[in-house]
């Protein structure tokens, strides 16, 4: 059966922040394709709850907040970057702001804007909406893409791979075109010609059990990427938020930072506040130590949990600072005014990624990347808090620019061959499969975790590469599904962070190796490029 061959002027592959951005943009320049393997607003994007961090404020300054973001950094933060994705932060508010976005302002202020603090800036400036603020900006964007004639969404399509003409066996410069979708609703493969792409299918999350982030953050454009033989920056970089809620009812469900950034303490089951011991921050020392703390303090004491406690805060101030928040807790039988929150550190946010500039572009014309796909040099060792959904705007914004400037006129409809499927779904399929996801991601929790050591590497990477040729041989025997194509995401994803572990010998933000306590002088990035196809040994 032939495949489907659809052909836009831009594709857009995630419909985060970054990708609706970008999608938004390009619409005034041709027709544009957002493809999102499940609804519209289901991503990290959506799930953000602390702000925007941005400038906003006539005691703040850009040098101070480039300052915590290089400080934060751990020496890997590019100086040049960060000033540049800064430096544009309040057009880019404003330009949410004009598609109908309201932040919080201040009470009886009604022109000033209730500024937020959390762990590792010198100043209040994250913007927020309540505690939902990714929520909010989300449905903005959604409002602005639904009433877009130029732009076309297409929901529960999942890429499989990327298009090169190399791959193509085509004349010329090796040039990205488009990519393969698995249509979940119809069962069926299509393929999407482009003449300038972007991944903006944000992070990977998922590859650990336990995590703050949705089940759509499987890595997919990361590992899409590699596969497609580009480089990879700084994938040992995994953010663990120090504080996600410890229940068993509770599924991937953050406490936000902006609660230690309104005086909660970090305590473990005695009632002893112990981060001043760890930091003279206390508890709004930036995420790496934070979660570093909790991990010392639970293993040492055998707790499985910390208590962050706000129990000071009267009722209706968390209420009303904390609206859902609030109300979420009390679901699970907590009530923040008068108990301590139960709390572990979880996988939240990968620092490494597709190497990437700020407008997007990657090693291969026609590819661009951005937000958490991407790696542009921002984040360094450890992101800033709230900088996440700042580069996203940014570089979502700039990377349709980019794309637009390199965009092929003749984009003349390719032949593209019809995927190649196997031939039968296997009857055991969704157990092994089932099993292989397990082994992945409790694989990673128990070997590269928060803190690390060679030897737990050395076992995990053996580990992955097996479960990678067994996944490499049912990908090739049977028809391709969803769960399929997601677990070889992960365990790819896994591969690319075991490696850049291993080969980083020192102890920097978020890697801490055991063997290699301390930094090194030479501070350079991890990069992993391998041919197309990636190796399994």
């Amino acid at each position: 059966m032939k495949t489907e061959n659809q052909v836009y002027d831009y594709l857009v592959i995630g419909s985060g922040l970054a990708g609706l951005s970008a999608a938004i943009e390009l619409s005034q320049h041709g027709q544009v394709l957002v493809a999102t393997k499940v609804a519209t607003i289901e991503s990290n994007s959506f799930y953000a709850q602390g702000g925007i961090a941005c400038v906003m404020d006539p005691d703040d300054s850009p040098d101070d907040h480039i300052k915590d973001t290089l400080n934060s950094g751990c020496g890997l933060s590019k100086e040049e970057i960060t000033q540049e994705i800064i430096s544009h932060g309040q057009d880019r508010i404003k330009a949410l702001e004009k598609l109908g976005l309201k932040f919080d302002l201040r009470k009886g202020k009604e022109t000033e804007y209730d500024l937020g603090k959390e762990g590792g800036h010198s100043h209040r400036r994250i913007l927020h909406c309540g505690d939902i603020t990714g929520q909010a900006v989300m449905h903005t964007l959604q409002a602005s893409i639904q009433k877009n004639p130029n732009i076309t969404l297409l929901e529960n399509v999942m890429a499989i791979d990327l298009i090169t003409t190399s791959w193509l066996k085509m004349e010329g410069p090796n040039h990205c075109i488009g990519a393969y979708f698995l249509d979940r609703t119809a069962n069926k493969i299509i393929s999407v010609q482009a003449g300038a792409t972007l991944l903006a299918c944000g992070g990977v999350g998922k590859v650990y059990p336990y995590t703050s982030n949705p089940d759509v953050a499987t890595g997919d454009g990361i590992a899409m990427a590699w596969r497609a033989g580009l480089p990879i920056r700084n994938m040992e970089f995994i953010q663990f938020h120090p504080t996600c809620l410890y229940h068993p009812d509770a599924k991937s469900f953050l406490i936000s930072e902006a609660v230690r950034g309104e005086g909660a303490k970090l305590m473990d089951l005695r009632g002893h506040a112990f981060m001043e011991t760890y930091d003279p921050r206390g508890s709004l020392a930036t995420r790496d130590i934070t979660a570093r703390a909790i991990d010392s303090v639970m293993k040492i004491n055998g707790d499985p949990y910390v208590y962050l406690d706000i129990t000071h805060r009267s009722e209706s101030f968390l209420r009303e600072r904390f609206p859902n928040l609030y109300t979420a807790c009390l679901r699970y039988g907590i009530n923040m005014a008068t108990d301590p929150i139960p709390v572990v550190p979880a996988a939240h946010y990968s620092c490494g990624g597709i190497a990437a500039d700020v407008d997007g572009k990657t090693n291969l014309s026609g590819l661009f990347a951005a937000g958490e796909t991407a790696n542009t040099g921002l984040h360094g060792a450890n992101r800033l808090a709230s900088n996440s959904l700042l580069e996203a705007t940014v570089c979502g914004h700039q990377a349709a620019h980019a794309m637009r400037k390199s965009h092929r006129k003749e984009n003349v409809e390719i032949n593209i061959p019809s995927w190649k499927k196997g031939v039968a779904v296997s009857s055991d399929e969704a157990v092994v499969v089932e099993h292989n996801w397990n082994e992945v991601r409790t694989c990673m929790w128990d070997y590269v975790g928060i803190v690390r050591t060679e030897r737990r590497l050395n076992r995990a990477r053996a580990r992955i590469q097996n479960l990678r040729k067994e996944i490499k041989q049912y990908y090739g025997d049977y028809l391709v599904t969803s769960d399929l194509l997601e677990l070889r995401n992960l365990a790819d994803v896994a591969e690319l962070i075991i490696r850049s572990a291993l080969t980083r010998k020192e102890s920097r933000g978020l890697h801490h190796m055991v063997d290699f306590p301390e930094n090194n002088e030479d501070k350079r990035d991890t990069v992993i490029q391998d041919a197309p196809g990636g190796p399994l040994t």
